[in-house]
């Protein structure tokens, strides 16, 4: 097995837009035609559009397009913006009476940096799809990483910025990649288990453990801090239905647990959508492993890749 770029995956196209003044953006992966899909949320507090026609049981094979998006439950209009460029491209799931493109959609809590007051909506959307193109997405502080954090168990002011990564595998001719918006209440780790991005110190000098922290309150009945959701998309060149996507978005959450320490908690709304965008013959459960492999380094790279801003430390700038 080896690292390929993530747009030799093939079979679909990345756009971002974002605010850079107001601290917010969104990302959309824009499939070169209908894919089957599945999605697993395992945060407690997710938003979303069109989730539900992911479902196994539900009667739709695929979708037209995923939007990553800032904005929390106000971005969820965003997904109108490539709703509309789909449409005038006349691209769509075919009712007899209109094409109507199939946009699924997850929002991340950014309000708390940069403007709380402006939000992805559609037009930020659209210029991103108008963005998409097969060249390598930016990463770090770009599209739905715009805003992104991490380490915010005490508060923003001990947070560290996050953002967007991408990374891909390839094993013989079977291709999968991850592409991700990191923006956790918890603390990012290396390969190595160690932490490499989160919760600052009290001096700023280096990282404490939100783990450790968390185990030493005794009364959280006040909650968890809010303002969190890693937001990530798995791509794949095999042929899968959405039941076995399902299975592979889950498997891609041992990414999350790998490289998030905590993750999935209340405080988070961890979402994973999976895409199949060609039609190799592929195995779910060896499809669901890389998937796993690459979404855990694409969040490493997401914050690695990320730099200091809107008075939030970057990793650079804290090994430096």
């Amino acid at each position: 097995m080896r690292e390929i770029g993530i747009m030799e995956v093939g079979g679909f196209r990345v756009g971002h837009a974002q605010d850079l003044d107001a601290a917010t953006g969104c990302t959309v992966i824009l499939c070169d035609r209908m894919s089957p899909a599945g999605l697993d949320v395992r945060g407690g507090g997710p938003a979303s559009r069109e989730s539900q026609i992911l479902s196994p049981v539900a009667a739709a094979e695929g979708i037209n397009a995923v939007l990553l998006s800032g904005g929390s439950a106000f971005g969820l209009d965003a997904a109108g913006g490539v709703q509309r460029y789909l449409e005038e491209r006349d691209i769509g799931f075919e009712t007899g009476a209109a094409r109507v493109p199939l946009v699924s959609q997850s929002c991340l809590f950014d309000l708390g940096v940069g403007r709380k007051d402006i939000r992805p909506g559609a037009a930020m959307a659209y210029a991103a799809c108008e963005n998409a193109g097969y060249g390598a997405p930016a990463q770090g502080n770009a599209g739905a990483g715009t805003g992104c954090s991490v380490g915010k168990y005490r508060g923003m002011g001990r947070a560290m910025k996050s953002g967007f990564g991408t990374y891909a595998l390839q094993a013989g001719t079977l291709k999968v990649g991850a592409l991700v918006a990191v923006n956790a209440l918890g603390d990012v780790c290396g390969p190595d288990g160690q932490p490499i991005a989160g919760l600052l110190n009290e001096e700023k000098t280096g990282l404490s453990s939100t783990l450790e922290e968390l185990f030493r309150d005794v009364d959280l009945a006040a909650g968890l801090p809010g303002g969190n959701t890693t937001l990530g998309v798995v791509v794949t060149n095999a042929r899968l239905d959405k039941t076995r996507l399902t299975k592979v978005a889950g498997m891609a959450h041992n990414g999350y647990a790998r490289a998030i320490r905590p993750v999935h908690t209340t405080a988070d709304g961890d979402s994973i959508y999976a895409l199949s965008l060609g039609d190799l013959p592929g195995d779910v459960n060896v499809v669901g492993v890389m998937a796993a492999q690459a979404m855990e380094r694409a969040i490493v790279r997401a914050v690695q890749s990320a730099r200091s801003a809107y008075g939030l430390t970057g990793w650079r700038e804290l090994n430096s």
